[in-house]
C-alpha cells in the first residue's frame, strides 16, 4: 500500500547519528554538548522531560556494528565486549529540528561515569549516537515521566543535579498560568543556573557546597511540602508505603496522569536513597495521594547505571 506508513510500522524512538558542534560550561558542574547531525530534522519534539540514550564512542571503535532496527537493543546485548559501546540514560535539554541541533546538558564529577567522562574531553567533530523519539510516528513514544492531570496548575519539582536538565526543561515546557514551587539541590551554590519559567513558579537552589546528598534537600522539601499540600492529602498520615531495595530495585513510581490526582501535583528525581526517604515523608507521614507524585531514582551512590 502507498501512502504515509502505518503507525505499527513506524517505531517510536529510532537512531540518531550526530557529532559535537560546541560545548559551554554552564557552572562548575553543568556542561552543555550541542550536537548536530541531519538526521535530527526526524527528532520528535516532545518537551518536559523526554528521556534519551546517548551510545557513547569505545576507543578504535566506531557506530556500524550497531543495528539500525527495532532490535537495535537486542543486537547491542549479543555484541562481544570490546563491541559493547557504553550507553547512558539523559534528557533532552532542547532540539532544533530546522538547524538540525540537540542540547544535552551534562553534570560533570571528578568520579563520574563514562558519559561524564566523554562529556568533560568533548571536542567538535566527536561523534556519537543517540536513541530518541521518532517524529515520523504519531503515538505517544514513551520515556515522560512529567504526567500532571490536564487541570494541574500547581506544581512541585524537586531534585539534584541529575534532575536539573528535566526538571529546566519541564519549567519551559509548562502553561504560563502554572504555579509552584522548584527545589534543587547542586554540589554548589555556585551552580545555580537562570531558569526560564513561568513567573508563578518559584526556585530555590541549594547548595551542598561539602555536605552530603540530601541534607539540603530533604529539610527543604519537608517545610515547602507541608505547606504546599497542606489539608489534601489522600490518605491517613502514617500508613506505610511499600518498601524498596534501591540498592537492588529500581525506585521507579510514576502515575498515568489518566488517574492522576487533580489539583496538586509533585515530581520528584535524584539519588534513589533521598528519593526513597522523601517519598515515605510524603505519602507516609503527610498522607499525600500518592497518585499525584512521581519519584524516581535516577541513580544510587555507589552504583553504576545498569545497561542491560
Amino acid at each position: 500500500m502507498s501512502g504515509a506508513p502505518q503507525l505499527a510500522q513506524v517505531s517510536p524512538f529510532r537512531l540518531f547519528e550526530v557529532e559535537t558542534l560546541r560545548t559551554q560550561r554552564l557552572s562548575p558542574t553543568f556542561q552543555r554538548i550541542t550536537m548536530t547531525g541531519p538526521e535530527l530534522g526526524e527528532f520528535a519534539d516532545n518537551g518536559f522531560d523526554q528521556r534519551i540514550k546517548l551510545v557513547l564512542p569505545l576507543p578504535g571503535v566506531g557506530f556500524h556494528h550497531l543495528s539500525r532496527g527495532d532490535d537495535w537493543y537486542q543486537h547491542w546485548r549479543t555484541l562481544p565486549g570490546h563491541l559493547r559501546n557504553p550507553i547512558r540514560t539523559y534528557t533532552v535539554r532542547a532540539i532544533r529540528r530546522d538547524a538540525g541541533e540537540i542540547d544535552v546538558d551534562f553534570a560533570l564529577h571528578d568520579d563520574g561515569g563514562p558519559a561524564s567522562r566523554w562529556a568533560a574531553a568533548a571536542r567538535p567533530g566527536d561523534r556519537l549516537v543517540i536513541v530518541g523519539p521518532n517524529a515520523a510516528y504519531s503515538g505517544f513514544h514513551g520515556g515522560l515521566d512529567f504526567l500532571p492531570h490536564p487541570e494541574t496548575r500547581r506544581i512541585l519539582l524537586a531534585g539534584d543535579e541529575t534532575a536539573v536538565p528535566a526538571i529546566a526543561s519541564i519549567l519551559e515546557s509548562l502553561p504560563a498560568d502554572a504555579s509552584g514551587e522548584v527545589l534543587l539541590e547542586v554540589p554548589h551554590t555556585a551552580d545555580a543556573l537562570t531558569l526560564a519559567r513561568p513567573h508563578r513558579m518559584r526556585v530555590t537552589w541549594l547548595g551542598r557546597d561539602g555536605v552530603a546528598h540530601g541534607d539540603r534537600l530533604g529539610p527543604a522539601l519537608r517545610d515547602t511540602a507541608a505547606g504546599f499540600f497542606g489539608g489534601s492529602g489522600g490518605r491517613t498520615p502514617g500508613q506505610p508505603v511499600d518498601d524498596v531495595d534501591v540498592d537492588g530495585d529500581l525506585l521507579w513510581e510514576v502515575p498515568d496522569y489518566a488517574s492522576a490526582a487533580r489539583g496538586l501535583y509533585a515530581w520528584l528525581a535524584g539519588e534513589a536513597g533521598v528519593i526513597k526517604t522523601l517519598r515515605r515523608h510524603l505519602v507516609t507521614d503527610l498522607g499525600i495521594d500518592r497518585r499525584g507524585i512521581a519519584f524516581m531514582g535516577y541513580w544510587r551512590i555507589g552504583r553504576s547505571e545498569p545497561t542491560d
